[in-house]
């Protein structure tokens, strides 16, 4: 199979613009997206030391913890610098692209693709990608699938007091209408699902018993506003626990999940015959 090509700019964002290994760390509401991500994902993963396939896992940020819960870790990416930055997270590398996988069928107990339907606008490329972890996973194995929250942004950059600013608002009405960022200012190029497209392309894929979840819950974005203005951290503030505990109370209401800036689909693989 031919390798499709990332588009250059998702590259250039990762290489030279942001540095994702302190994304998850450097801020309340993205520690809050790690907490929150990690006891999701351990509420669902078989036992250990089950072999986990992170596609798209960036630096390894979550294959560290995998691997020290024993998970056997290998990650592939097509961003060179994640690549050279997860070589010391505990887990066997791969340079590689989400649609089309090294793996062989059914190689592995659970696929996570924690970043690729991001920058996938086009719907054939995230079924592609969607394929390839169904053909990777083991029959009654786990997938994983994120995807930033259809309102992310509105969300966001209310918090950043942006919203007065006419090239930022006409972007935000972009996405909110069309479910896709053109990556010419602040992002790169992505797409926001909301919580039924999300689960929809999942169940297309072939997974079943699928679940959405909110993974911040409705509270991130004070945390960013507080931030923002004070300047100083509150990861380790009543806040932060207190926009966690909201994220937990939210969970099982469906209504909330749009308030969240990401989202978590799981599902598995049918068994053979099933």
């Amino acid at each position: 199979m031919t390798t499709p090509a990332v588009a250059p700019a998702v590259l250039d964002f990762y290489a030279k613009t942001i540095d994702e290994s302190t994304r998850l760390t450097g801020s309340a509401d993205g520690r809050l997206e790690l907490v929150r991500t990690q006891e999701l994902l351990r509420r669902h993963l078989p036992e250990a030391p089950a072999g986990v396939l992170d596609v798209g896992g960036g630096p390894g940020t979550h294959a560290a913890w995998l691997a020290a819960d024993g998970y056997a870790v290998h990650l592939v990416d097509p961003v060179q610098r994640h690549i050279e930055q997860a070589q010391v997270r505990g887990c066997t590398v791969e340079l590689g692209d989400a649609r089309s996988l090294s793996a062989g069928n059914s190689s592995y107990d659970v696929v996570l693709l924690m970043g690729p339907l991001y920058h996938l606008p086009a719907a054939a490329d995230r079924r592609q990608a969607l394929a390839e972890a169904f053909r990777a996973v083991r029959p009654g194995g786990l997938v994983a699938a994120a995807g930033i929250n259809q309102y992310a942004s509105l969300f966001e950059h209310t918090a950043f007091a942006h919203l007065d600013r006419e090239p930022v608002r006409t972007s935000i009405e972009n996405i909110l209408v069309t479910h896709v960022h053109d990556g010419k200012r602040g992002f790169t190029e992505a797409y926001f699902h909301s919580p039924q497209l999300l689960r929809e392309e999942v169940r297309e894929a072939g997974f079943r018993g699928v679940a959405v979840y909110g993974v911040e819950g409705p509270a991130w974005s004070l945390l960013k506003a507080t931030e923002q203005y004070t300047g100083e951290s509150v990861a380790d503030s009543d806040l932060f626990a207190s926009a966690l505990t909201a994220a937990r109370l939210a969970e099982p209401y469906p209504e909330l999940l749009a308030a969240s800036s990401h989202l978590l689909a799981v599902g598995t693989k049918p068994l053979m015959g099933a």
